[in-house]
Order: C-alpha cells, then sequence, then structure tokens
C-alpha cells in the first residue's frame, strides 16, 4: 500500500464534515493537484467526543460512495502508541506512531554499542548531496543520538510488528511522529533516526519531525523563516539520501503536524518540495472543528449563541483544556476576551475574531486557540452541539471546504 506523492490529513473531531472536505479535495484534484485525503482522528479525541475509530471509516467511506470519489484515500490512527492502538487495527489503514514519549528514554548498553558500530562507515566527514558542509560524525555524536532516539525508534518497531501481525505487511501506511516535544530534532538526528527505524524494519513513509519554531495549534508559525527554510530543505535532503543508502521506501516524505495555517511557511515548503520533486503531508486536523464554530457563529440566532456557550465553558476550564496541548499551544490569557465580551458580540465579530485572516483587526490568535482545544466541551454539549451542525449544515459545510481549499491548498500549492 502506497501513500500519493502528497496528500492532507483532514480530521474531524465530531464526524460531520466528511463530504465538506472531500468536496475541498475533490476541487484541488480538478486544478491538477494529485492529493488523497487522509481521516485522522486520535485516542484522545474519541476519549473526548465518545466515538470510536469505525465511526470514522463509516465516514470517510459514506463521503466517499456520495460524491463519487475515485482517488486514493486513508483512514488514520493518529497519534497511537502500544498502549491505544489496538481499537484502530480493524478499520485504519494508516498508523500514526507517536513516539515522543520514548525520546530520551535509556536503552541497553548492548543497543547502542550494536547502533554504534553500525555507523562506523559514516565517522569522518559524511557528505549529504545538496548540503554544503559535510556532517562531521564522531563515536560521541552517534552515542548522543542513540541516547535519545534509539528507545523511540524501538518502540515504532515494536508497534510496527504488531500491527504486522495483525493485519499483514503491506496492508497499512506506517508514519513515526516526533513533533509534540520541545526540542527539535535537527537534520543530522533525523539522518540517524531514518538508519534506526530502516534497521529495525519499519517501512515509514512518512515522517513527522519537530522543527525550530513553534508549531501552535490553528495559528501562523512562529520563529525564524530563514532558520526554518535550512532546516526543512536539509530534512528534505537527508531523506533522499536514506531512502537511497538505507533502503527506505522510495516515497518517504515529511509530515508537518499541527501544519494547519502555516501560513508564512507554506511558500517555503512548496518551493522546496518542488525544487527536489519531492512529496508532503499536512495534517490540517482541528481547523475543521474551528470551522465548525465559525460556521455556527454564521449562522446567527441560536446557533451564535452556541457558539457563544463554547466559549463561555471553555473560559473557565482553560487550564485544563489546555495541559495536554502545553507543547503546542501558547495563550496569553490577558489577550483573551471576557466572557460578558464574547456574549455581546455580534456574528461578523465572532466570525472575524476566529477566523485565521492575517492583518485582519479583530482576528485574536489567543481566543482561536483556546477555542482549538475545546472540543471537549462541545462534545459534553452532547445533541445540542451535533443538532445545530445537522440544522445548518449548509452554512458549516462551506465553511469547512472553503477552509481546506482557499486557505490551505491554494496557497501551499498555488492553485
Amino acid at each position: 500500500m502506497q501513500l500519493s506523492k502528497i496528500s492532507i490529513g483532514v480530521g474531524d473531531r465530531f464526524a460531520h464534515q466528511g463530504e465538506a472536505q472531500l468536496k475541498a479535495i475533490m476541487r484541488a484534484r480538478q486544478s491538477g493537484l494529485d492529493i488523497c485525503p487522509v481521516w485522522n482522528k486520535s485516542n484522545r479525541e474519541h476519549i473526548y467526543v465518545h466515538t470510536h475509530p469505525s465511526d470514522v471509516r463509516r465516514e470517510a467511506d459514506a463521503a466517499v460512495k456520495k460524491l463519487s470519489y475515485t482517488g486514493k484515500y486513508f483512514v488514520d490512527a493518529d497519534h497511537i502508541n502500544f498502549n491505544t492502538v489496538e481499537p484502530f487495527v480493524e478499520t485504519a489503514d494508516f498508523f500514526t506512531l507517536d513516539v515522543a514519549a520514548f525520546i530520551g528514554k535509556p536503552s541497553t548498553d548492548e543497543a547502542v554499542s550494536e547502533f554504534v558500530a553500525s555507523c562506523q562507515k559514516y565517522i569522518g566527514e559524511l557528505k549529504v548531496p545538496g548540503i554544503e558542509k559535510p556532517i562531521v560524525v564522531t563515536e560521541d555524536l552517534l552515542k548522543s543520538v542513540a541516547g535519545k532516539f534509539l528507545a523511540a525508534t524501538q518502540h515504532a518497531s515494536e508497534i510496527y510488528k504488531y500491527l504486522v501481525d495483525k493485519k499483514g505487511k503491506g496492508s497499512f501506511i506506517t508514519e513515526v511522529s516526533m513533533d509534540e516535544v520541545e526540542t527539535p530534532q535537527t537534520p543530522v538526528d533525523m539522518l540517524f533516526i531514518l538508519k534506526m527505524l530502516a534497521d529495525k524494519g519499519v517501512p515509514a513513509q512518512t515522517i513527522a519531525p519537530k522543527f525550530t519554531g513553534r508549531f501552535n495549534k490553528g495559528v501562523d508559525y512562529r520563529g525564524d523563516l530563514k532558520q526554518f527554510a535550512r532546516e526543512f530543505e536539509d530534512d528534505v535532503l537527508v531523506i533522499d539520501y536514506a531512502v537511497k543508502e538505507f533502503g527506505l521506501p522510495a516515497e518517504l516524505k515529511l509530515s508537518i503536524h499541527s501544519g494547519s495555517d502555516k501560513f508564512s511557511i507554506y511558500p517555503i515548503m512548496a518551493a522546496i518540495i518542488a525544487k527536489y520533486n519531492k512529496g508532503l503531508h499536512l495534517k490540517t486536523a482541528g481547523t475543521t472543528w474551528l470551522e465548525e464554530v465559525i460556521g455556527l457563529a454564521k449562522a446567527g440566532g441560536e446557533a451564535l449563541e452556541v457558539a457563544k456557550e463554547i466559549y463561555a465553558n471553555s473560559h473557565d476550564k482553560k487550564d485544563e483544556l489546555c495541559a495536554p496541548y502545553a507543547d503546542v499551544i501558547d495563550i496569553d490569557s490577558s489577550q483573551l476576551p471576557t466572557v460578558e465580551e464574547v456574549n455581546a458580540w455580534t456574528s461578523e465579530k465572532f466570525v472575524n475574531s476566529l477566523r485565521h485572516i492575517p492583518g485582519h483587526p479583530d482576528y485574536n490568535s489567543n481566543f482561536r486557540q483556546l477555542i482549538h482545544v475545546a472540543y471537549k466541551v462541545a462534545a459534553d454539549m452532547g445533541k445540542k452541539y451535533t443538532y445545530m451542525l445537522e440544522k445548518y449544515s449548509d452554512i458549516v459545510g462551506q465553511c469547512v471546504e472553503e477552509n481546506i481549499y482557499d486557505r490551505h491548498l491554494k496557497r501551499l500549492f498555488d492553485l
């Protein structure tokens, strides 16, 4: 099973926007972009929203059937580990192996020594085609990289072998995720992480590293654009080298997590993957949930009141909601509007404050980030929330489709 060269993760917290998401993908394909959707949802999201992995499969299959879509599509068991993978086995065909929690965990001296011994040919000045300066590889460097990442890649190997046993080799896509951590992985780290994965027989088709800078949920990239460009290009070159040197899948590509709305780096990524004719996987995930809230606010009346209720409840539970996302949000509480202020907002003011339009005088990134992690609040509202999605499905669906196509795909791929 092989992923398309360009793919996009379209998470859908409440499983109501499959058709709207797929319409955006089909518009992009009609514009000449060969892209496939990957419906993704994590174990945490299923717990919060009281759904099951099979619900995602049903949503994807129903949207494909309804719209007569004939391209590739996948269902991703997003951010799973060995303890959470089992419920996803039957219905997923894409597995994001989240091994971030194992970075820095100890490995045996024997395992470290074995890895260092396997890298003896690279000690000295290692030249990766396209990277200007050679990488100076020493035994100390190899021991340091092994100390950080050997346990994480071992965990990836254990999940992969479990999936092969349950589903059969070649019947699913494998992604390895290391992004939700504080310290970024360098291109040198990436090179030897990929060797570890190859040594352990993990045929990753995508890998999600942590880059320098902030990849906060649902808002633009914050960091040094020139440094990001260097890292991203070096990672692309390292992957190309690793594919040939270590025998990893030829389609291996970078996966950008929390990649939604990173408008300032879209031109950088687009130029680099075009320069080297490489692929990309972009996760937009929670922006669909944000567009649901925007759609309800746009609808006005009772729907706007529900959107305001979501904010009021999330404002009161901010610390609880933010805790699981500490590495990927950055909210200045002093810049959050009060509940009383929001309750007095018009439909237009709410929409403009939440929708990510750079430079708009009403846009509030702190407000947007808090709503981004507040889907649990909507889930606790039960049918009161989902009934609104169904009643105002035309408005909400239009917001979802336009968001994916106009603000993401058009920007990133110059459609």
